[in-house]
């Protein structure tokens, strides 16, 4: 982290966007602080609301304290003494005239010792703790004076803020309070905004850090309470502004409208080895539709696992390259670009075109010759991993992106492509096999059409799922043995509590020296992230030709190859992972005609959380259904493999907490685009700052 910024010269004036570093108290070294909590200008200190309230509005007598009592209470100082047994410690008697108190202190200097004379009067607030002589506070937060007048009770409840070391509850109370003092000034603030029900927003922020009663403290605590709806639905419209308005900026651009891409579609369905579904089809349309249009298509493709999507890609690809020009379909591992760039050059090779990959372990020359003829413009289809977004990778007329496995990207990998098309922005494809509850999906891709393959190809047959107890280990040997005597193949996949390859790889080694010795007469294979990229391959290579039956892995094949002979699915200690994960592991199966398992062992005892998880696994295959529960469970950031309304900058709204606020926030959106652009932007100002920044999270 920088250090901020020193100025010499005179400070400029206090406004909302000043940096927090000029209000008084402030400085460099507080503001360095404030920064760890994401506070950099005194914007930011208004929405930095608090986590509870203490009550300090009265002083309570100390004759009616009783044990767990958090109360303000004043007195005079009757003793002060330094004690060394059992620890250092400085205790401090308070009398208030109905009883007396012991104030113990571990941490103290000799300043503060020589201020606590006997005979001050003292201030403290803390919880009341009961011992063998009567009752204490341990660190109270305190107050000293010559007189008891001037020790006055709070006038309203004390918010507690989020804080992190060095910064204390007083300093930020009193930058907050500086803060909205700046934002009194603000006439923007009270501007009224339709559509968005009463209070104003500076009065939201107001009732937020300083509650009127303990009713409103409670009512904020809860959730309820007016300003915090209010606040709510300005941030959530807010977010759907700025990615509309992203998308308008998008739309506007010019891209490459191909032509007839129709036909291409007829065409590679005449050369696939099967028959597309009624889901696909529609989403075809869709897709079809967008890539006709002189602006670029931005659509994100949801489907469950094994639904299809790699053709919906394939279809966009060719129509690109029929058109004349060039397509690229990124994947977030080469394991997975290898897959497709096989599956495509299989489809592809009857109709005359040959897509390359474009990988890291190609040699030299070889990587030379394929950037030469993407510049220019000899080698139509691309398919490749991060290397891709690389300055040396240039394209001579690249029509359109296909993005597999969104969320494993970002939004600024995917917008960084933009510039790969010159003068025309390429068509973008998003495609996601994490499927996102419909309410989210809107608020987190506003800035996409969202199409949906919601069925799955003929021939998928059901996997059914089995949740034991590493105690039935044996018994899940025993049927491994057996299915891999009938010819069928096997995953079996570790995990642990950290997230290291290093460790995953040595787990998984023992894992599978382990079942070598227990299933002598099988062939076991081993993959893991630290392995090298030759090896790994090698190793999938084997199990999809089926060389190897039981295929020991970390969950580096989440997203992988398609073996349609695996038909049984262990996952160890599957209680440490999250349901969107576990789906997806659970799609390695069942893409054969057999009959599939999936078998999830834990370790027992197991958590309400994680037994819920294993539960939604056992009762359900429907990704939609899965996805809805993983939200509920773990939040909308887990979900997408990231903190993505961090990221995004969310506040106070969560979008799933909130989703019945976000439909008409939506037609909202629509109404401040078309006839408050003034107070669109401001909103956009106030809770997002700069659009464009926001788009690179």
């Amino acid at each position: 982290m920088s250090e901020p910024r020193r100025y010499t010269g005179a400070k400029p004036p206090l406004t909302l966007d000043t940096e927090a570093t000029f209000l008084k108290g402030a400085g460099p070294a507080v503001a360095l602080r404030l920064r760890a909590l994401g506070i950099e200008r005194v914007r930011d200190l208004i929405f930095h609301l608090p986590l509870r309230y203490e009550d300090r509005r009265s002083h309570q007598a100390i004759a009616r304290l009783k044990p767990g009592d958090e109360v303000l209470v004043r007195g005079q100082v009757v003793t002060c003494e330094q004690r060394y047994a059992p620890k250092r410690t400085l205790r401090v008697v308070l009398d208030d005239g109905t009883g007396s108190l012991l104030l113990r202190f571990f941490h103290f200097n000799e300043a503060q010792k020589s201020n606590l004379q006997n005979g001050r009067w003292l201030q403290a607030f803390g919880e009341v703790r009961g011992n063998a002589a009567g009752l204490e506070m341990v660190h109270p937060q305190y107050r000293l004076a010559e007189q008891a007048e001037e020790l006055q009770p709070e006038q309203g409840l004390t918010p507690i803020y989020p804080a992190t070391t060095g910064l204390t509850q007083q300093r930020l109370r009193q930058l907050i309070a500086l803060s909205l003092q700046v934002a009194a000034q603000d006439a923007a603030l009270g501007t009224k905004l339709p559509g968005l029900e009463a209070p104003d927003t500076l009065a939201a922020l107001q009732a937020l850090h300083h509650p009127h009663s303990e009713r409103d403290a409670a009512q904020v605590l809860a959730g309820e309470h007016p300003a915090q709806r209010r606040l709510k639905r300005e941030e959530l419209l807010a977010h759907q502004l700025t990615l509309r308005l992203l998308r308008q900026r998008q739309k506007s651009r010019p891209a490459r409208a191909l032509s007839d891409p129709v036909a291409a579609t007829r065409e590679l369905r005449a050369a696939l080895p099967f028959a597309l579904t009624a889901a696909q089809q529609r989403v075809l349309d869709e897709l079809c539709h967008d890539l006709q249009q002189a602006h670029p298509m931005l659509r994100l493709v949801q489907g469950d696992v094994g639904s299809g999507k790699t053709v919906i890609a394939a279809a966009a690809l060719l129509a690109a390259a029929r058109a004349g020009f060039q397509a690229a379909l990124l994947a977030p591992t080469e394991l997975l670009a290898e897959q497709h760039q096989r599956t495509l050059a299989r489809w592809f090779a009857p109709l005359g075109f040959a897509p390359a990959l474009l990988s890291n372990r190609l040699k030299k020359a070889q990587r030379n010759q394929l950037q030469a003829a993407l510049a220019d413009g000899s080698q139509a289809i691309v398919v490749g991993t991060h290397a891709v977004f690389q300055d040396s990778v240039q394209f001579a007329a690249l029509a359109l992106v296909a993005v597999d496995e969104q969320h494993r990207f970002g939004v600024q990998q995917r917008l960084a492509l933009r510039e790969k098309g010159g003068a025309h922005v390429p068509h973008q494809l998003i495609l996601s096999a994490t499927p996102i509850p419909r309410t989210l999906a809107q608020t987190l891709y506003a800035d996409l059409d969202i199409s949906i393959i919601d069925q799955l190809p003929p021939g998928r047959t059901p996997i059914q799922t089995v949740v034991l107890s590493n105690e039935k280990r044996d018994e899940v040997l025993r049927r491994i043995a057996e299915a891999c005597a009938q010819g069928r193949q096997v995953y079996w996949v570790c995990t642990l509590i950290e997230e290291s390859e290093e460790l995953d790889a040595q787990a998984a080694e023992a894992t599978a020296a382990r079942l070598r010795a227990e299933l002598p007469q099988l062939r076991v294979g081993l993959v893991h992230g630290r392995m090298k990229s030759e090896l790994k391959d090698e190793q999938m290579r084997a199990f999809q030709d089926g060389a190897t039956q039981l295929l020991v892995a970390t969950t580096v094949i989440e997203v992988g190859v398609d073996v349609p002979n695996a038909s049984i699915m262990v996952i160890e200690n599957a209680e440490r992972l999250g349901l969107s994960q576990l789906h997806q592991l659970r799609g390695r199966v069942g893409r054969g005609a057999q009959a599939s398992q999936c078998v999830l062992l834990y370790q027992p005892p197991l958590g309400e959380t994680a037994r819920a998880r294993l539960e939604t696994m056992r009762a359900t295959t429907d990704g939609f259904a899965i996805a809805q529960r993983d939200l509920e469970l773990r939040g909308p950031g887990e979900l997408l493999g990231r903190r993505q309304t961090g990221e995004i900058g969310m506040k106070l709204a969560d979008p799933m907490r909130d989703a019945a606020l976000i439909p008409p926030l939506q037609r909202l959106a629509t109404r401040y685009l078309e006839q408050e652009p003034a107070l669109a932007k401001l909103l956009i100002a106030r809770w997002v700052g700069d659009p464009e920044r926001y788009a690179r999270v």
